[in-house]
């Protein structure tokens, strides 16, 4: 199969250096592996979606089933600078 592309001229010369290093032996070589490492960040990008989702997911159903509770930041702030401050005088 056969298929024109064009590119913005600093994209063409990117893909023209990369074939003078002589990583590639040509533009088309340049595009299969930028085209791979494409789908490869979409697989990642796709999991991690999928991953936050189920983690949404968990999150609601501890909700539900009551497994959660409100946060009162001011006491979770009082216990940290405790923290902090004891562990600055030992």
């Amino acid at each position: 199969m056969s298929l024109n592309v064009s590119l913005p001229p600093e994209l063409e010369n990117r893909v023209r250096q990369h074939v003078e290093s002589g990583l590639y032996s040509s533009a088309s070589e340049v595009i299969r592996e930028a085209l791979r490492l494409f789908e490869a960040y979409q697989g990642i990008r796709a999991a991690n979606l999928s991953a936050l989702k189920a983690d949404i997911a968990q999150g609601v159903a501890d909700i539900d089933a009551g497994r959660a509770r409100e946060l009162n930041m001011s006491s979770i702030k009082a216990r940290g600078r405790a923290i902090l401050a004891s562990s600055k005088t030992e």
